[in-house]
């Protein structure tokens, strides 16, 4: 899928080190995940070489590449296009922050093949205490809080660019964003001092967790937009005032979190329940801007007579809102101590995640130039990993109603009601379909970033206002 006039893919100098930073997260993640699996073979922890309590360490390695690292890349690669359509500088700058954001990596992930820390299941941000562990969350953090002070410094100057959708939405990600950075700032001032311990990380990454969510919210509304967009050629409905309003909302609601920060962190009672009632805060802009992109796609249908569902980027529009939807309608149902808590946020990450997945195949590659063609494999591996995912989660809840609890595995889950069987058997056949979808994902992406662009790109970024 083309994306306009001919332009240089040298237009965006840093997205394909954000796009390659994505990318080799989610890889990152699937080597952990099969490590995880090497480290419950019977005996392997008696072997020279492997580090102490690796399953926990990998486990946290695993969750942060897969939803932090994951998502903060792509936000990087959003604000580095939103920055260049406002007329910001892109250079020297963002390369420097590249390379902090690619070391931070192994800063990471170097702490769990360390005989020292360990790793704490928190929420959010999972954390092994190790100080290098968190030197790496502060270098990735900082990098892409730069790059949304860029941002706001290109807004400044950019004469009504900001107006644009795909812009308009980058800043106030970018706000949202700075806003994060804010709370965890408070509440590691008023945690200074204080040991490294599963409270300590407990109480760091609540209320900036919390408003990460906001974050992520809003790179699904850009993602969903452009992909929309991408669609149809047009600038279309679901950018009235509905996704406006959506955005406002979203903004003014995270503020609240940085009051509660500043009043409450980290003992308060209220620093924990306000946080998590501010959840239902991402409801109603959830539905400002659904509803008006349900009616778009309807009036795809009635313009052309059909849906092109052979094109992948349509794909990712109109499966990502099902599965992120059944992942919020799951969430109804949780108490956070069965496996209904991860079948509700792994349907929503995953929803999430095929946004993405179309902003990679209509946006990001066409630009560097490299864009893949529409084909069987392509669309295979939308509906491998969002049918897979939706699987899967529809497997955990299952399983959860009959009391399957969380973080449990093996004979520990006491299987003894045929329902909770049958969950777990579709949660990991589900699981099995998804990661086929996912590895598919990776080779394509990463071989596409790997070759030289073999077009000039297609691109009428700076004066199309389609998005």
């Amino acid at each position: 899928m083309q994306f306009g006039t001919k332009r240089q893919s040298t237009t965006f100098p840093g997205l394909r080190g954000w796009a390659g930073l994505a990318i080799l997260s989610l890889a990152l993640a699937g080597v952990f995940a099969l490590l995880l699996a090497v480290s419950r073979i019977p005996g392997v922890e008696n072997t020279l070489l492997w580090p102490l309590d690796f399953f926990n360490k990998g486990l946290v390695i695993h969750v942060v590449f897969s939803f932090i690292v994951w998502f903060l890349s792509v936000f990087g690669a959003i604000l580095s296009i939103a920055t260049v359509r406002l007329g910001g500088v892109s250079g020297l700058l963002e390369k420097i922050l590249l390379i902090i954001a690619y070391a931070s990596t192994v800063m990471l992930f170097a702490p769990s093949f360390m005989n020292r820390g360990e790793a704490t299941l928190n929420n959010y941000i999972p954390a092994i205490t190790d100080p290098l562990y968190y030197s790496g969350l502060v270098a990735l953090g900082g990098s892409l809080g730069i790059m949304a002070l860029r941002l706001l410094v290109a807004f400044s100057t950019s004469a009504g660019r900001w107006r644009q959708p795909f812009c308009f939405g980058a800043l106030v990600a970018a706000f949202l964003y700075l806003l994060a950075l804010a709370v965890f700032t408070v509440t590691g001032v008023s945690l200074a001092g204080e040991d490294f311990s599963y409270e300590f990380n407990e109480a760091m990454f609540w209320g900036g967790g919390h408003t990460l969510l906001y974050v992520n919210l809003s790179l699904q509304f850009i993602a969903l937009g452009t992909l929309l967009s991408l669609v149809t050629g047009t600038s279309c409905s679901v950018y009235g005032k509905s996704t406006t309003m959506a955005y406002v909302l979203l903004a003014a609601t995270a503020t609240l979190g940085l009051y509660v920060t500043i009043s409450y962190a980290p003992d308060h009672d209220l620093y924990w329940s306000l946080f998590t009632n501010l959840q239902f805060g991402m409801a109603i802009p959830s539905l400002l801007f659904g509803f008006p992109l349900l009616m778009s796609i309807i009036s795809v249908r009635k313009t052309n007579g059909h849906l092109p569902w052979h094109q992948p980027v349509f794909l990712c529009l109109a499966l990502s809102p099902v599965v992120f939807a059944a992942g919020g309608l799951l969430g109804l149902f949780v108490d956070g101590a069965d496996t209904r808590t991860p079948a509700h946020y792994h349907g929503v990450i995953a929803g999430i995640n095929l946004s993405f997945m179309g902003l990679f195949y209509g946006l990001f590659l066409p630009l560097l130039g490299r864009d893949l063609k529409p084909s069987r494999a392509v669309n295979a591996q939308v509906w491998m990993y969002g049918g897979g995912q939706l699987l899967a989660s529809l497997g955990l809840f299952m399983a959860g109603g009959y009391g399957t609890p969380r973080k449990i595995a093996g004979e520990a889950q006491n299987l003894n009601e045929i329902g909770a069987v049958v969950g777990m058997y579709l949660n990991g056949i589900g699981a099995l379909i998804a990661i086929s979808g996912g590895v598919m994902f990776i080779w394509m992406i990463a071989r596409s970033l790997l070759r030289s662009p073999q077009q000039s790109v297609e691109t009428s970024i700076d004066n199309n206002k389609t998005f």
